[in-house]
């Protein structure tokens, strides 16, 4: 029965916000001419708006022009085609994954279902209850995972603050210390909100520590290919894994890579030990994106499909790629340079150092304050994560302006 004013909603509570979707609503409704919206995960050209790519373009295209295609239901685990292809992309073609037979992919609703549905199969089937995840790390993975039904989710030691780079030590000291049955969420390059990969050597001494303590691995892998500008070797983490013979999940997606957001095109990536094992194993994921989604959408997978099965496509789409790429790239060395310029106090290696989308610059949550209601800049948080993407020529000055003064006039905390 309702309460007494009639709605079952009367003790419903406010949820707080959304930090990322706030301030881009907060962005939206500022009307200061200058105001600069470096929180977005989203690319953006020079113009500051949003890029579909030439060869998503051209794939629509012909898409419209199919006769063949049709809006009936996709199999439960999604269009066979991209989920072949996203594998193959991200384990290379030779991979002993790949040739054994060993691999398989569930289409998800992107990269953050991809990681849902991981989650419940760890929960609901192999029955774990302790996820790892990095100190920081993506703000969704928490939330995911505890929806999930994980109730404990702790974190391993990552961003080192004094020295703006990888906490290695302390990482792997904490995984070492993991409980059975523990799950990790390594990410596959670009970390997200860091910026800070660990180098080749670094994952074989990761590998090492996740070998011996028997820990199941989800690889998160957001930016292949939008980290570097290159796919193979921003797919060196899962590529490795995999040689090294670990079965594990990788949660694809392409968003950023492939410009499509709103589309919600994503894969999970199985890797098992023998080929015999693939048919459970994809049964019970199915039984899973049953009750969640049934089956997903068509539009953003048949692009992917279209695109990494056709050879003048797929090209065309590595040089896409690496436009984006590099223009973050050089983002990184211009605003390194502009506050190198200004005697900004500090050391600044780290946002060349650093790599893909993101940028950890180390404000303290007071300058982080200071400039959004300041300067109208608009960014997170947690380490002053920035947008490399939404940096331009016309807006670069302003924003190294005001984090000088940000650094010289208020305290980090």
């Amino acid at each position: 029965m309702a309460g007494q004013s009639g709605s079952f909603f009367n003790d419903v509570q406010m949820a707080p916000p959304i930090e990322v979707f706030a301030l881009i609503d907060r962005f939206k409704k500022d009307e200061h001419p200058k105001k600069v919206n470096l929180s977005v995960g989203a690319y953006r050209t020079e113009e500051g708006k949003p890029w579909v790519l030439p060869v998503v373009k051209v794939a629509e295209v012909a898409m419209v022009s199919d006769p063949t295609l049709n809006h009936e239901y996709l199999p439960v685990a999604g269009l066979e085609d991209f989920r072949d292809a996203s594998c193959k992309l991200l384990l290379g073609a030779d991979s002993p994954a790949i040739v054994e037979n060993r691999t398989q992919g569930v289409q998800c609703l992107g990269g953050t279902g991809a990681i849902r549905l991981a989650a419940e199969f760890l929960k609901r089937v192999l029955k774990f209850d302790t996820v790892f995840v990095s100190k920081p790390t993506w703000g969704n993975h928490k939330g995911v995972f505890k929806a999930a039904g994980f109730s404990s989710i702790k974190e391993y030691r990552y961003w080192n603050d004094a020295n703006k780079n990888l906490d290695l030590e302390g990482m792997l000291q904490d995984l070492k210390n993991a409980p059975e049955k523990s799950a990790v969420i390594l990410h596959a390059c670009a970390h997200n909100p860091t910026g800070v990969d660990p180098t080749r050597e670094q994952w074989k001494l990761i590998a090492d520590v996740l070998e011996a303590k028997k820990i199941f691995v989800l690889i998160d892998c957001a930016y292949q290919g939008f980290a570097s500008g290159n796919i193979d070797n921003d797919a060196f983490a899962p590529r490795y894994f995999a040689e090294r013979g670990f079965e594990f999940f990788t949660a694809q997606s392409f968003s950023k890579n492939f410009g499509l957001y709103n589309e919600r095109t994503g894969n999970l990536c199985v890797v098992n030990r023998s080929p015999e094992m693939k048919a459970q194993v994809k049964s019970q994921l199915e039984i899973i994106v049953r009750t969640m989604w049934s089956n997903p959408p068509n539009h953003g997978a048949r692009i992917v499909a279209s695109v990494l099965n056709n050879n003048s496509q797929f090209n065309d789409w590595k040089e896409n790629v690496k436009t984006m790429a590099n223009r973050i790239l050089n983002n990184r060395k211009l605003l390194y340079d502009k506050l190198r310029a200004k005697g900004t106090p500090g050391t600044w290696d780290h946002i060349i150092n650093q790599i893909g989308m993101f940028s950890f610059t180390g404000l303290g949550p007071r300058q982080v304050t200071h400039l959004i209601d300041n300067y109208h800049i608009y960014l997170m948080k947690e380490g002053g994560r920035i947008n490399m993407c939404a940096i331009t020529s016309k807006n670069v000055d302003y924003v190294v302006e005001a984090i000088h003064d940000a650094i010289t006039t208020v305290p980090k905390t």
